[in-house]
């Protein structure tokens, strides 16, 4: 079987898994985000941390406690961090610097999991699995809190409440994160992925010194790295590595992982709405941008430009035989259009134009189909500009889910989409401009300038990939991309639920022959073209210094 040809079967194996869980889980999360009841462990939760679950919030209330719980989580982690010297299971290993700590305990709260350190160098089992991990499933739930206070917000008429965000925040963990990531741990095991509390032991000779492994709880942490798109590994050789991605079937499943919670959520907003259809054309929306992108990432990784290329079937430097070019190119699509981080490969090692489909995935806002939650908000947050332009072409007052966009909805709505761009760009710029940051690149020139933008861009979206290359564990990144991630997550999200508010307050707005209609092929063209002009007008000059001017050169 040709390279290409066992790439195009596993896509569409892919394709057909996604589609058969869609409406299932679709409309489970549904279901459990509109219930009022509560199960008994939920109510112990609960009454541990005194919250009232049935107590409706307006949208600074919910968002205190999406900032309160947020604040809190980053100081436990750091604390975690700075004392694990001090803590069994450490595996000798010392406390982590404060600037380290600091970065990883924004990285993994903002749902980032960028991480600048040797995981198996630098972190024992307790901050692996009392904080890592934890953070991994409590980060992922509150970007679909946000999500679902937003849709309520389309939904609901003539009351600024928006839900519970305690409620919400544990009824994500514990009824939807927490199971699929049970079955996907032992999917993994039993195909391979360690899961132990092993300590360090040597494995054999290295270029003539010894070779040392840790074990750890992989498994479990790989399944809610890939399903609530976190990104943050075991191993600095992310899922590249045997032990947490040891063959192409686990690779397909991650990525089965990475997408089946931010697809089957545009059917969640559907039913939560009261139209499927509108769910669907945000689907579409999703799907056009997510095939589009993998088919040109296989185009431009499978293209042949010399004898080296034929002989390997594709660009093989930087990816794994196992996986081969097909799989890579649609694992590095779906972590960079989600905002997962998790790499199967280097993205450094590929073609000029592949590196740049990667940095443009997590450019588009990470919308196609996004993180858990925060790709659907992100999408709906493009809807909502989309309508705006099509009111200004024909002068009507624009409508979308029978809400008025007025000035303070289309204020929040560009808010967001400014703060991200801003953040990558003033911080790129920056780290250029200085005399020490450009020390820390590997190459110079467009590729070079490429590893700056490529971080930035991972940390201010939340992704946490890295394009390697970059020595990224200074001070100076540290904190600069530590900062970016806290403010890239928290900012846009004060401004969705401060227009989830706004439109939960409206009257709804009966359809009449001017509206626009949401639910259409044509509304699903407008959608895709104003998320790419909107993407290409704030970025291009950036991209076209780095991989457009390498991969021009090439």
């Amino acid at each position: 079987m040709s390279p290409v040809l066992a790439g195009v079967l596993q896509l569409l194996a892919l394709i057909v898994a996604l589609g058969l869980a869609y409406r299932p889980l679709g409309d489970y999360m549904a279901r459990v985000y509109s219930s009022d009841k509560h199960l008994r462990v939920e109510k112990w939760i609960y009454k541990g941390i005194g919250a009232n679950p049935n107590t409706e919030m307006r949208w600074m209330a919910y968002l205190r406690g999406v900032l309160a719980f947020s604040a809190m989580s980053v100081l436990f982690l750091y604390l975690l961090q700075r004392l694990q010297g001090s803590l069994p299971g450490s595996l000798g290993f010392k406390s982590i610097d404060p600037d380290q700590a600091f970065n990883t305990a924004a990285s993994f709260v903002a749902n980032t999991n960028w991480q600048s350190y040797y995981g198996e160098q630098a972190m024992g089992h307790v901050v692996q699995t009392a904080g890592l991990a934890v953070q991994n499933f409590v980060s992922a739930a509150v970007g679909i809190a946000v999500a679902v206070a937003l849709v309520r917000g389309f939904a609901r008429s003539r009351t600024g409440e928006l839900g519970n965000f305690w409620s919400d925040l544990v009824r994500g963990t514990v009824r939807i994160l927490i199971p699929i990531a049970v079955v996907g741990a032992i999917v993994l095991v039993a195909c391979g992925a360690i899961q132990n509390f092993a300590g360090i032991h040597e494995v054999g000779q290295f270029m003539g010194g010894s070779q040392q492994w840790n074990g750890g709880a992989v498994a479990s942490q790989e399944a809610i790295k890939e399903l609530g798109t976190n990104g943050g590994g075991y191993f600095n050789a992310n899922s590249a590595h045997p032990f947490e991605n040891p063959n192409g079937f686990t690779n397909l499943f991650e990525i089965f992982l990475i997408l089946v919670i931010p697809f089957a959520l545009t059917r969640t907003f559907g039913r939560m709405v009261g139209s499927l259809k509108q769910g669907y054309a945000i689907l579409a929306t999703m799907v056009t941008i997510w095939i589009g992108f993998t088919a040109l990432m296989m185009w431009t990784e499978f293209h042949h430009g010399g004898p080296a290329f034929d002989i390997a079937g594709g660009a093989m430097e930087g990816k794994e035989n196992r996986f081969g070019v097909g799989g890579s190119s649609i694992f590095a699509v779906a972590t960079t259009l989600t905002s997962t981080g998790a790499v199967d490969s280097f993205h450094s090692s590929f073609t000029g134009f592949g590196g740049g489909i990667t940095m443009l995935g997590m450019q588009l806002g990470e919308i196609a189909p996004g993180g858990t939650g925060s790709g659907l908000y992100g999408m709906l947050i493009m809807a909502i500009i989309a309508v705006f332009i099509a009111g200004l072409m024909v002068g009507r007052t624009p409508e979308y889910l029978g809400k008025k966009i007025g000035t303070r909805e289309i204020k929040f709505a560009a808010c967001y989409i400014l703060i991200t761009p801003a953040l990558v760009l003033v911080f790129t710029a920056i780290s250029m401009a200085l005399p020490t940051p450009p020390n820390s690149m590997l190459n110079s020139g467009a590729h070079g300038f490429s590893e700056i933008l490529y971080a930035y861009t991972s940390g201010a979206n939340n992704n946490g990939s890295a394009f390697a290359g970059l020595s990224a564990d200074t001070q100076w990144f540290n904190t600069t991309i530590g900062l970016a991630m806290l403010l890239g997550r928290f900012l846009p999200m004060v401004f969705v639920l401060a227009l989830a508010g706004s439109l939960a307050e409206q009257r709804p707005i009966p359809a009449t022959a001017g509206t626009l209609r949401t639910e259409k092929p044509l509304f699903t063209g407008l959608l895709v073209g104003t998320i790419l002009i909107i993407t290409g007008l704030t970025y291009f000059p950036a991209l076209a210094l780095g991989p457009l001017a390498e991969g021009l050169a090439s």
